[in-house]
């Protein structure tokens, strides 16, 4: 995978950061967002595929991208495909602060420091190149403005925002009820971005312990024997040091 595009979690954090605050909306479920996005970006490279309500590794070859490389040996190591509820609700130390870290060293956003109640130091990130933002915002805007079913990509995306709650971020108040209905509804046109944010609903309503109901196999049929409870693990970020740490915004 070449890096002269931006991956799905990468553009589904550039939707949720505010520009005018740097902060991040709807910070706990983005988590479980671009655990979810991972999961997609590697499914459309080829490396892993639906096989029910479960995720396999259908291509272990690496991506060439660190962090999504990272998530894909975690679900090689597996030796068997894993219920996305449970990879999707693991623990998610650090993950967002990965990615916010990779797009300021990619200058797609900067730094701000400052401090929580005069004293705890905290780092904000500010979108230095809005036209990106602008770019996947108006992706979105036209799949919701056309009916067209878009592609792939813009699909999953569509479908993890509505999973983690941007809608009302991206669609506010009463004149965006319409948007955010259509920005739902566009779930249904990629079966892996909308299996992926079902899973991130089901975390997120604590239904994650029971197979999802009426879940229909996408490919290869689930094999048979009895679930077992994962314990799935995204990318920690590097331990800091000292009183300066950075805390992540939120």
């Amino acid at each position: 995978m070449g890096r002269s595009r931006r991956t799905l979690p990468e553009e589904l954090l550039l939707l949720a950061l505010d520009p005018a605050t740097g902060t991040t909306a709807q910070p706990q479920s983005l988590d479980l967002g671009l655990a979810g996005a991972q999961l997609v970006e590697l499914a459309l490279a080829g490396r892993i595929a639906p096989d029910g309500d479960r995720i396999a590794v259908v291509v272990p070859r690496p991506t060439g991208d660190p962090t999504l490389d990272c998530a894909l040996e975690l679900l090689r190591r597996r030796g068997a495909p894993v219920r996305a509820v449970h990879w999707i609700g693991g623990p998610r130390l650090g993950l967002r602060q990965t990615y916010l870290s990779h797009l300021e060293r990619c200058g797609m956003v900067h730094a701000v420091e400052g401090q929580m109640c005069g004293v705890l130091p905290t780092t904000r990130y500010q979108a230095t190149d809005t036209a990106i933002s602008r770019e996947i915002r108006a992706r979105l805007d036209s799949a919701i403005r056309t009916g067209v079913p878009p592609d792939p990509r813009t699909a999953a995306l569509a479908a993890l925002a509505h999973a983690v709650g941007l809608g009302k971020h991206l669609y506010p108040g009463n004149e965006g009820r319409s948007s955010r209905s259509r920005l739902r509804d566009l779930i249904r046109h990629d079966p892996m971005g909308g299996l992926v944010a079902h899973a991130v609903m089901d975390v997120q309503n604590g239904v994650a312990a029971q197979p999802r109901r009426g879940a229909a196999p996408v490919g290869r049929q689930a094999p048979g024997g009895r679930p077992v409870a994962e314990n799935a693990r995204g990318v920690p970020a590097q331990p800091r040091r000292g009183s300066m740490a950075r805390v992540p915004a939120h």
